[in-house]
């Protein structure tokens, strides 16, 4: 080969890598204002509103997000936290506003900031949602992928599972709205569950239908058609216990007057107990740890 020729083929060479160059994208930084570590926190019932009140405080979570390191930032869902109609939207209306809200908070950040990870927190109906939230996420379908959500704390979840992590005592039963269908997925391993004994929100014994059935009618009620297909595998699920507990039977024996006046007394002994309000106090070690704090230390270990 010629010297003429072998000089114009590694200028060529030469000319395409460096054409290369200058075409190949270039990774950007993230702006100096994303977070290492974003809180996306869901208050409970009652604790906020679609346009919440700055003066109310955040409610439960607010000893778990505040103080957490540098570089993580905490954002509040705001939606409407209601669960009668008389007050607007019924509870699954208002977990579904919830459940959007949060995403929505998740996809403006993550659009911009393609570093940060995540992590949800929720309290009650909070819970519930952000747990939703999770659920999704977990398929490897959801606003980003699962690597990215880095923790989910759920305090007092309705549709706690007896396969979750739990943290703390162990109590009986699931979530009264029935346990999520396909679980967690990809993020299992990265949510915890804390549910104090003797709360009814999150642990509903198992052989108790018909509080089971007025848990799953509550957080089914109102909810969007997209939902359907879960519900009704729910429902089935729930028939098939009943059936393989003695049928109707066993719900009659729930519902004669003394089975529901044993179940009144139980309800108001535990609304009076203040146990679903009590996680700032309620001990999840043997180091005297309450729930509240056990959380913010686990969310900032992820920071």
């Amino acid at each position: 080969m010629g010297l003429k020729r072998t000089l114009t083929l590694l200028a060529a060479a030469v000319g395409t890598a460096l054409s290369s160059a200058v075409l190949a994208p270039v990774a950007q930084a993230d702006p100096a204002w994303c977070p290492s570590l974003n809180v996306v926190a869901v208050p409970g019932t009652w604790e906020t509103s679609s346009t919440p009140d700055p003066a109310r405080g955040n409610g439960m979570l607010a000893a778990v997000t505040s103080g957490l390191p540098a570089g993580t930032r905490v954002d509040y869902v705001q939606y409407p936290a209601t669960a009668f109609p008389w007050e607007g939207d019924v509870y699954a209306a208002s977990r579904q506003r919830a459940v959007d809200n949060a995403r929505g908070l998740i996809a403006a950040t993550a659009a911009q900031c393609a570093s940060t990870r995540f992590a949800l927190v929720g309290y009650s109906q909070g819970a519930d949602a952000a747990g939703d939230l999770a659920a999704e996420i977990g398929t490897g379908l959801g606003v980003v992928p699962p690597q990215r959500l880095a923790a989910v704390g759920l305090l007092s979840d309705p549709r706690r599972s007896e396969t979750d992590i739990l943290v703390g005592p162990p109590v009986a039963g699931s979530g009264a709205a029935g346990a999520r269908i396909g679980g967690f997925g990809f993020v299992s391993a990265d949510v915890r569950t804390i549910c104090a004994v003797g709360d009814l929100y999150c642990s509903t014994p198992k052989d108790d239908f018909i509080t089971r059935m007025a848990g799953f009618i509550a957080a089914g009620a109102g909810s969007a058609p997209d939902r359907f297909d879960d519900y009704r595998v729910e429902a089935e699920g729930l028939y098939n216990e009943i059936m393989r507990a003695g049928g109707i039977p066993t719900l009659q024996l729930q519902l004669t007057p003394q089975a529901n006046d044993a179940r009144e007394v139980e309800i108001r002994k535990f609304y009076e107990s203040q146990v679903h309000q009590d996680y700032g106090m309620y001990v999840v070690d043997d180091r005297g740890t309450t729930a509240t704090t056990w959380l913010r230390n686990w969310l900032a270990s992820k920071a």
